[in-house]
């Protein structure tokens, strides 16, 4: 159980990573910049951990699943991303996926 709570882990802190990645507007500034760097160690850190015993192809998907909508939703509420239905959609079949990935893994 622990280890599904560090894959969670691990998609926060690589939403911060990337959040921190517009915030530092091109490696100009000095703390978003630096974050960066530690939320994705963290991140990468704490999903090696997690897929000791998470199957990898669950882990991997609901990890870049998750980030990247996750991620969408951030850019758009936070920093005016332009929204428009081709891009809901396709985030709708990204989680429709991750959602596949994992049925079918858990029919093995």
């Amino acid at each position: 159980m622990v280890h599904w709570f560090l894959l969670y882990g691990a998609i926060a802190l690589e939403i911060a990573g990337t959040t921190c990645m517009k915030l530092s507007r091109g490696f100009t500034h000095p703390l978003p910049s630096v974050m960066t760097f530690v939320f994705y160690g963290g991140s990468l850190a704490a999903m090696i951990v997690a897929v000791k015993t998470v199957p990898l192809s669950a882990a991997y998907a609901i990890w870049s699943g998750l980030g990247t909508t996750l991620t969408a939703v951030i850019g758009i509420a936070y920093f005016g991303d332009p929204v428009n239905t081709v891009k809901i959609i396709s985030l709708a079949l990204v989680i429709l996926g991750v959602i596949g990935l994992n049925l079918q893994g858990s029919t093995h």
